[in-house]
């Protein structure tokens, strides 16, 4: 009950969730894809989580981990800090606060000192989730959010269609061949044509300059 409200409400705040149940296909799942954070619960059955957290650390998977806990002694919480983990709630937890917190480890890890992201007359705010053009507010739905802040996280590199949908879809979930074209469409008309590059046979990526945006 607790990981099914947990999901939703993540989901209703914009992340890509993927949920499992059991230390084991946890462990094989952070090993093989990337996250941007990992939401841990110590009472899971098959591996613990204490356990999953030393082994992930231990193979130097730096993935930022928010641990959930029953537990609130100063001595639990120094050893889950010294395990590995980024950050930690103590259950019952608020969404809210769950929300910001990832949201923190993540900027920590990435090394964004400010929640703030701006590229020229772009500003993305994350934990408010609003996006402004030259000042002005701009309306994006959550898949272009999420579409926008993954390009300005990865401003040098090219991103292909599938890392995109990667980001942008959790699994079990279908995706139309052309869902990213259309969100890179939208994109454009309600900011800038110049914004998005499509670099042929690769993939997506910023304009070269805030200077080239009109």
């Amino acid at each position: 009950m607790l990981g099914d409200s947990v999901k939703s409400g993540l989901e209703q705040d914009g992340f890509t969730v993927d949920w499992v149940t059991d230390g084991d296909t946890a462990n094989v799942v952070v090993r093989s894809h990337h996250y941007d954070a990992a939401l841990l619960d110590l009472g899971l059955p098959g591996i613990d989580g204490e356990s999953l957290l030393r082994r992930w650390r231990e193979r130097d998977n730096r993935t930022p981990v928010v641990v959930l806990t029953a537990k609130s002694f100063v001595l639990d919480r120094v050893r889950l800090l010294e395990a590995g983990a980024d950050d930690f709630l103590v259950k019952p937890v608020d969404l809210l606060e769950l929300c910001a917190r990832i949201r923190a480890v993540v900027r920590r890890t990435a090394g964004y000192s400010s929640q703030a992201l701006a590229f020229g007359p772009l500003q993305l705010l994350p934990d408010s989730h609003a996006v402004l053009w030259r000042g002005r507010p701009v309306d994006i739905s959550n898949k272009e959010f999420w579409l926008l802040e993954t390009l300005l996280r990865n401003r040098s590199r090219v991103l292909s269609r599938r890392q995109l949908e990667d980001a942008l879809y959790g699994w079990g979930n279908e995706v139309q061949s052309n869902a990213i074209s259309v969100h890179v469409h939208n994109l454009r008309a309600k900011l800038s044509d110049g914004l998005i590059r499509t670099v042929r046979g690769v993939g997506y990526t910023l304009a070269e300059s805030p200077d080239d945006l009109a």
